[in-house]
């Protein structure tokens, strides 16, 4: 056998080894879990730092919360202050000027309640009755109140309140009593009801009712100021009521008060829509959304100064923590770490030390918000970007703002950082 073929056959008996471009060892593949505590490794060791960079993102994260929460409980405040002043009732009525003259349906008010976005819909007719002080009163020197049939729920269609007694029933209303105005009250001498004591009377159309009830003003439907009410079965039965209302109130959610302002004609009397009047909503309502509105991008606007400021003071942070460990990075890629090892390492530390940073500093925010807030007497509200937002914005902001020196870290080459120090 030649010599050649004898170094052949010993090639093909000798195992196949690795070429030189493949031989040394391959770096370890880290878990994610690993590169996390490789990140919490460095938080810790590095105690006091980390401590004031959290406590400056915290700091960030703080003002996000309270320049956000402190305005939206603001606007909430103004907000129901300006929903006081009727900016979702509608008043519905038909014209007086026609010939002859309109007369609404009886179910008026409970076909306006079907309508979705209404929530509360009631009624009141003038029986064109005279009330008196007393039986021996001469009626010319009535004082000039309207005695008007009430639904039970009239209250909470013009947001009024009971100064005294308690409102019509289902029950009370079937019997002679009333409930008086604010001015009619003041008129008929009655300051407030008393209990347990004999009750007071007024004299209306010839027959005597019982005063149950005063009503505080109502600032929404000044015209009932000056009324007593009756209740709706009471007027039937007393003055033979025949039970068509005279004026429709009605309460809708507020952002479709326009959509059921311009059905509600053909709703409560779909017979003759063109002559039925409704109210025009208040200018309240306009200039509350113009509020909204404003107040709206000034939230947004200082959210986004706040987390720019955080990121700001992360990147910083970041950045100063390259510089000072060179070495360990230097150590870390002489001893095999691979240049996404290093990354992950400082983005993972920069997560989680705007994480930390983040919740703390929702906390503290809220707390100061929450007892400025009360402070002011305002209700306390906590918009979601001012929660969830404080911490996922942290997260994100953390890891836009140490993607940088993470890079930066990677790239740097292990002789080059060791012979820095």
């Amino acid at each position: 056998m030649s010599r050649r073929a004898k170094t052949r056959a010993a090639r093909s008996r000798t195992p196949r080894t690795r070429t030189a471009r493949n031989r040394g060892p391959r770096p370890v593949r880290l878990a994610f879990t690993d590169i996390l505590r490789l990140g919490l490794l460095g938080i810790r060791t590095r105690g006091p730092r980390a401590a004031l960079s959290a406590l400056g993102i915290s700091l960030g994260i703080a003002t996000l919360v309270v320049v956000t929460a402190v305005p939206a409980s603001s606007r909430q405040a103004l907000s129901n202050q300006l929903s006081a002043l009727g900016t979702n009732m509608l008043r519905v009525a038909p014209q007086t000027n026609a010939d002859p003259p309109v007369v609404l349906p009886e179910s008026a008010d409970a076909m306006a309640a079907r309508i979705g976005p209404v929530t509360h819909a009631s009624a009141v007719a003038n029986l064109h009755e005279t009330v008196l002080r007393s039986d021996r009163a001469d009626p010319a020197d009535a004082p000039g109140i309207s005695v008007l049939a009430a639904r039970t729920g009239l209250l909470a269609a013009v947001h009024g309140k009971v100064g005294s007694g308690a409102f019509l029933t289902a029950t009370t209303a079937r019997f002679p009593t009333v409930v008086l105005g604010a001015r009619a009250a003041s008129r008929l001498g009655y300051d407030r009801v008393r209990p347990g004591k004999e009750a007071g009377q007024v004299y209306i159309g010839g027959r005597w009712f019982t005063v149950v009830g005063i009503l505080a003003p109502l600032p929404l439907a000044p015209d009932l100021d000056s009324t007593v009410l009756i209740g709706w079965e009471a007027a039937r039965e007393q003055f033979g009521f025949d039970g068509h209302p005279t004026v429709v109130y009605v309460t809708a959610v507020e952002s479709q008060i326009e959509n059921v302002r311009a059905v509600l004609p053909a709703t409560v009397h779909p017979q003759l829509p063109g002559l039925v009047q409704v109210s025009r909503p208040s200018d309240v309502l306009a200039a509350k959304r113009a509020t909204e509105r404003t107040l709206s991008v000034l939230l947004l606007g200082l959210a986004g100064v706040a987390l720019l400021v955080g990121g700001v003071g992360v990147a910083n942070t970041m950045v100063v923590s390259v510089l000072e460990r060179r070495r360990e990075i230097g150590l870390r890629r002489a001893l095999g770490a691979s240049r996404r090892q290093i990354r992950g390492q400082f983005l993972a530390e920069s997560v989680a030390l705007s994480a930390l940073g983040g919740c703390a500093g929702t906390l503290l925010g809220a707390l100061g918000a929450g007892g400025y807030a009360l402070y002011q007497s305002w209700p306390v509200v906590f918009p979601p970007l001012a929660l969830t937002g404080g911490v996922l914005g942290a997260v994100v902001v953390g890891a836009a703002a140490g993607l940088y020196p993470a890079v930066r870290a990677s790239g740097l080459p292990p002789t080059e950082a060791l012979a820095a120090v």
